[in-house]
């Protein structure tokens, strides 16, 4: 079997690829969590390491947990901000992502992490302009500064669900990120909102490493308002039904 493993897409839409490859180099560069290492790309096409996979473990959890705090800690120029080094274009799995910055997180995450998949969502069907104006609401009070804490943009994969996460003999490897400046907790919350084996274990690691503000579990809906929104806008009803629960949350949060 061959050492490395070829994605390729001639359709690609422009730097596909090549924002994927500045993802994971910006991301190992931090010297944390372990990201699949880019062989090669360029247009339509990217060539990694093979990885072979294993099954996880608590110590292999826990130990992934303290890496990623790490790769969190190495920061990032802005909230928004895309890798060092990279001026092209970001995507989150297929889809186009912006890449505007914003000085406050909360402006950021709204403006350019939730609202810019909501008008295919309910164009798609998936969510009903009833749920939209929940989400809108939901929105304004992030875009205030309602959940704002001080804290630096973190250096964050940005598409953290389990499918991204693969666990070799080594331990945890990252695969497929849209990584970009934002908060920490958005990561861990994709993690929780598609479930990954022994989370518990990985954020008690975490916390060995950084720990996280009180609160933090009670903001996680707060933080998978972006992951919901982008799956609302292409895979179906039922995210756009959890993205409203979601912002009903926020909003009985914030008040």
């Amino acid at each position: 079997m061959s050492s490395t493993l070829v994605k390729q897409n001639p359709a690609a839409p422009k730097d596909f690829f090549e924002a994927e490859a500045s993802g994971l180099r910006w991301l190992s560069a931090a010297g944390g969590a372990r990201c699949v290492r880019v062989v090669d790309a360029g247009p339509g096409r990217i060539e990694l390491e093979r990885i072979s996979t294993t099954q996880p473990s608590r110590e292999a959890a826990s130990a992934f947990g303290r890496e990623l705090a790490t790769t969190h800690d190495a920061g990032a120029a802005a909230f928004g901000a895309a890798p060092d080094g990279w001026s092209g274009r970001l995507y989150i799995g297929r889809r186009e992502m912006p890449s505007h910055t914003a000085d406050s997180w909360g402006e950021f995450y709204a403006r350019y992490r939730v609202e810019p998949f909501l008008d295919t969502a309910v164009d798609a069907g998936n969510l009903s302009s009833d749920e939209r104006a929940l989400v809108d609401t939901a929105c304004g009070i992030i875009a205030s500064g309602a959940f704002d804490d001080g804290d630096a943009p973190a250096r964050i994969h940005g598409d953290l669900w389990n499918g991204n996460v693969l666990w070799a003999d080594s331990g945890a490897v990252l695969i497929d990120p849209a990584a970009h400046g934002g908060h920490r907790e958005t990561d861990l919350a994709m993690l929780s909102l598609f479930g990954l084996p022994y989370l518990e274990t990985v954020l008690a690691g975490y916390q060995e490493r950084h720990p996280l503000r009180d609160g933090w579990r009670e903001r996680v809906p707060v933080h998978q308002l972006h992951p919901l929104a982008v799956h609302a806008a292409g895979h179906g009803r039922g995210y756009g039904v959890e993205l409203a629960t979601a912002a009903r949350a926020v909003i009985a949060l914030a008040g």
